[in-house]
């Protein structure tokens, strides 16, 4: 026993920002930005705040669910970074939305949905819950230097839930880390401490695109092989791949590498841009409420983000 989803919500701010508008404060264009990533626009906060998103997202899942937060058993939030460092973002969801069940966040960065589905399910086969709720939420806005050309047109703001009962969807998963912060990281707030005796330095994101795209691209084919196996399938029998929407070239260039039809491949990172581990389920609500999806229908997913981290699951809807 694991889990089904019984539910899928998203929310994101009111305010979409497009290329044009970021070529007037830095050196790009919009050409240059669609050519090399598919972004066409992302929603970017002027002042909705992690727990204003992260509750809408809840109780649209909730809705879809039928579900009430009072039947929670347990709140899962994955954020680099809610409201507060303490409490967590999980807690201001169950404030928001009026729960009573324990609650923490997940800091898997991009992968963090797939860890908390993960999460998820050991709660399930130990008995211990019957109802879980996940939101995946990002601020990114908050921290990309927009000065940068190479970072901030690439992200935005968002959160994605579902809500999961008890059931079989869950066919395999693989989760996996290989600690190194240079590639993509963000320092944690610095300190005033009198004691402290070495130079600070910024909190923005940074990135180093070319081995973060190599990375992706290899773990993105190793993990969706993977995962396929595991659930004693083939490629064949894979009905949609939802992908960490970080850049359409390396969703492009994954799935060439596994024969798949463009068709097969979920995106919308045309008018989302990256919004960490939010891009998943965001996708996946919005394609549950347009109808794409069907009773067993055979889902894969694949996340791959800093630490490095990734992760991998096949779900039958």
């Amino acid at each position: 026993m694991n889990f089904q989803i019984l539910g899928t919500g998203s929310s994101h701010p009111s305010r979409s920002v497009t290329n044009d508008e970021l070529a007037a404060l830095v050196e790009t264009s919009d050409e240059w930005i669609r050519t090399r990533t598919g972004i066409h626009s992302r929603y970017v906060s002027t002042g909705e705040t992690m727990s204003d998103l992260t509750a809408e997202a809840a109780l649209r899942a909730l809705e879809n669910a039928g579900t009430d937060a009072s039947e929670l058993d347990l709140i899962l939030c994955s954020t680099i970074r809610g409201d507060y460092l303490t409490p967590s973002q999980a807690c201001m969801i169950q404030q928001r939305i009026g729960a009573s069940c324990p609650a923490l966040d997940i800091n898997a960065a991009c992968s963090g949905f797939l860890y908390a589905l993960d999460v998820a399910a050991g709660y399930f086969a130990r008995g211990r819950v019957k109802k879980v709720l996940i939101v995946s939420a990002e601020m990114l806005s908050e921290l990309v230097d927009w000065t940068d050309r190479a970072t901030c047109v690439l992200f935005g703001d968002g959160a994605g839930a579902v809500v999961l009962g008890e059931g079989d969807s869950l066919l395999s998963i693989k989760l996996s880390a290989q600690g190194n912060p240079d590639p993509l990281y963000a320092r944690n707030v610095t300190s005033n401490s009198p004691f402290w005796d070495q130079p600070h330095s910024d909190c923005y994101l940074h990135m180093n695109g070319q081995e973060v795209y190599r990375f992706a691209v290899s773990a993105m084919y190793n993990d969706v092989t993977e995962v396929v196996s595991q659930a004693g399938l083939t490629l064949d029998d894979v009905t949609y791949v939802l992908p960490h929407q970080a850049n359409i070239r390396i969703v492009e260039t994954g799935r060439k590498k596994l024969g798949l039809p463009p068709e097969k491949v979920l995106t919308n990172i045309e008018t989302h841009g990256n919004i960490s581990s939010a891009c998943i389920p965001t996708l996946m609500d919005e394609q549950n409420r347009k109808g794409v999806f069907q009773r067993g229908d055979i889902l894969v997913l694949c996340a791959f983000g800093a630490g490095f981290t990734t992760g991998a699951c096949v779900l039958k809807w």
